[in-house]
């Protein structure tokens, strides 16, 4: 039956969840320099329109329709167009909200998932090409990963896997599809010689409370309902991006005798990411020890291991999303209690069962190996059949102007850094 509460509280989210591609926009255009902000932002923001026509069109019933073949890897096409799903009556995966609500709430996460991919390939990639490769990864990547995770009859459900609110789905699709997209098209003109500056630090900072108010919608709404496991969700959340916000700063102070800003909100992104799997299945001890061990984790990777190997991810999609995603799930497979949600087949690996463990771990494997290497096709097709880095003389134009012909900052005459 629906419930006027529940209708009310997940339109809410979404509207929530829509703001914070947006956010996400202000918080990689205050990370890049000055000539590319526009580019940066333009990128973001292309995907909530593209995503929403794509989604009406086919992408909801690739994502959520009846299995097709049986494989449990994408839906048919019986609901295209939303055809079948209703404004009034529940559908098959909320009993209390109607299925056409369920659809938009669900858009608003695959809107944001390729927005996180472009920062991975933020200053070099031309927009025709950028708009092409979305189109296609929504398609072969997004659509796939999300029926497998959370749809009827889905590969990854039927292993007894959870993802509360898009670790597998989300994080770790656009992570590790950002790095092997980014290895592809090759690094920045003078990347690893001379340095690349945040131009407006004070843009990311406020991009980056967006995207905290944001994920209290994304984790608490993703009990679909106005319920103790919303709540249970959104205090999860809290505790786990606190918990790693203050972790970071611990870091920066111990190795640099100084905290910053952007460690600081760096650290509470990443341990919001750490949470989204589990928000709904671990208890809150366990949210401060996910959030307090995610950070020292990507502050390696983005120090150590970006270093060592040299793959130019420009904002650090797989640093902060891959990685933290990958931690997210494990941990899911450590803490999660049945009690909690019983969705949770089992309990985690500390809580005595070893099965959700195992699963987490095998689905795991699935979402790296299958983003991996759909996102490597894409780009090596695409790199096949048109040209998708821009020229040297217009990456160091900047791409606002050779790309849109706008400038972010007209009246600014200094020297761009």
């Amino acid at each position: 039956m629906i419930n006027s509460g529940d209708v009310a509280f997940i339109l809410v989210c979404t509207m929530l969840v829509f703001f914070m591609t947006p956010g996400l926009g202000l918080f990689y255009a205050g990370m890049v320099r000055r000539k590319n902000v526009l580019n940066t932002l333009m990128s973001v923001m292309f995907c909530c329109g593209l995503t929403t026509v794509m989604w009406f069109a086919f992408g909801y019933s690739l994502s959520f329709g009846p299995d097709m073949g049986g494989l449990g890897i994408v839906g048919d096409l019986s609901h295209a167009f939303f055809r079948g799903v209703s404004e009034t009556e529940a559908g098959p995966y909320a009993s209390t909200i109607p299925g056409v609500l369920f659809a938009v709430f669900q858009l608003v996460f695959c809107m944001v998932t390729p927005a996180i991919v472009v920062g991975s390939l933020s200053g070099r990639m031309k927009f025709s090409a950028l708009f092409i490769f979305i189109t296609v990864w929504l398609i072969l990547v997004y659509y796939p990963m999300a029926h497998m995770v959370w749809a009827q009859g889905g590969l990854i459900a039927g292993l007894g896997a959870v993802d509360f609110a898009g670790g597998y789905v989300i994080e770790i699709s656009s992570g590790i599809s950002g790095l092997v997209a980014c290895i592809i098209l090759g690094s920045r003109k003078g990347y690893g010689i001379k340095s690349y500056h945040p131009h407006n630090i004070p843009l990311f900072v406020l991009g980056g409370g967006i995207l905290w108010v944001g994920w209290f919608a994304f984790n608490g709404g993703s009990a679909l309902g106005a319920n103790g496991l919303a709540i249970h969700a959104v205090v999860t959340t809290m505790i786990a991006s606190a918990a790693a916000m203050l972790s970071w700063m611990l870091i920066e102070m111990i190795l640099y005798k100084k905290v910053t800003i952007m460690g600081a909100v760096t650290g509470s992104i990443v341990g919001l990411v750490s949470i989204t799997p589990g928000a709904g299945f671990v208890p809150f001890g366990a949210a401060l020890i996910i959030g307090g061990v995610v950070s020292p984790i990507c502050f390696f990777f983005l120090t150590k291991v970006k270093q060592k190997f040299g793959y130019d991810d420009s904002l650090d999609a797989f640093g902060c999303h891959g990685i933290s995603g990958i931690w997210g799930v494990i941990a899911t497979g450590l803490f999660a209690q049945t009690a909690i949600n019983p969705v949770a087949q089992w309990n985690g690996l500390f809580f005595g069962d070893t099965q959700l463990f195992t699963a987490q771990l095998l689905a795991m494997c699935i979402a790296v190996i299958y983003s991996g290497a759909m996102t490597a096709v894409i780009m090596l097709v695409l790199k096949k059949i048109m040209t998708i880095r821009v020229s040297t003389e217009a990456e160091a134009l900047g791409l606002d102007i050779s790309e849109h012909a706008e400038e972010g900052y007209a009246a600014f005459s200094g020297i761009d850094q």
